[in-house]
């Protein structure tokens, strides 16, 4: 039976996640991850996509992307960047084979409605899996560069998350109130907005 083709949309911002094969761990080191970052931020840069936030956890990858003319450069760059960690991963063990499961998924992002909560979602997902209590403490993910907490190398700010705030403060502020808001764990945590369970999280954290 053939595969559904991905949807994929120019100009339109794209959830995309990424799994090991057999949910096994693909980052074992800090240098890892490092990899993974460097390769994601040169390939974005070169094929014109845009990143908008992104979350490595231990046996997963989260990416929020949004291509310019030309939709197939989210393929092209997830693939590369795939490939490289497993060659990385090969060539440290003396295998072969690859590390990831065989199709990426991808959700194309209703953006006025979803964009920023698409960005919480990617940067809540260490502390859903209980690997930090709160998602500035996560080194890997796009939230503490977002925050003013890491150097700015990655990001690729969206105009919705732009509009926010008239200045950096007043958009972080803002920002961390959202994520205050639904933090697993909090008092006063709300529940995700209507529809947003359907649209963001047929991706579940691993």
């Amino acid at each position: 039976m053939s595969r559904k083709p991905r949807i994929l949309i120019a100009h339109q911002p794209h959830h995309i996640v990424q799994r090991g094969h057999r949910r096994q761990n693909i980052f074992h080191s800090a240098a890892d991850y490092r990899a993974y970052l460097r390769d994601v931020r040169t390939d974005a840069r070169r094929l014109g996509v845009a990143l908008h936030a992104w979350c490595l956890m231990p046996n997963h990858v989260h990416l929020l992307l949004t291509p310019g003319d030309d939709p197939r450069t989210i393929s092209t760059l997830v693939q590369h960047v795939a490939r490289r960690a497993t060659r990385r991963w090969n060539a440290r063990r003396m295998t072969a084979g690859s590390i990831w499961e065989a199709r990426f998924k991808s959700k194309v992002i209703d953006e006025d409605r979803y964009l920023v909560q698409c960005c919480r979602y990617i940067e809540l997902n260490p502390v859903r899996a209980r690997l930090a209590a709160s998602a500035e403490d996560y080194p890997w993910s796009s939230y503490r560069e977002r925050m003013g907490m890491a150097p700015a190398e990655m990001l690729d700010l969206h105009a919705l998350y732009l509009a926010m705030g008239r200045d950096d403060a007043a958009r972080r502020t803002a920002y961390r109130r959202c994520i205050e808001d639904v933090t697993p764990g909090r008092a006063s945590a709300r529940r995700w907005p209507e529809g947003m369970a359907g649209a963001l999280d047929r991706h579940p954290p691993g």
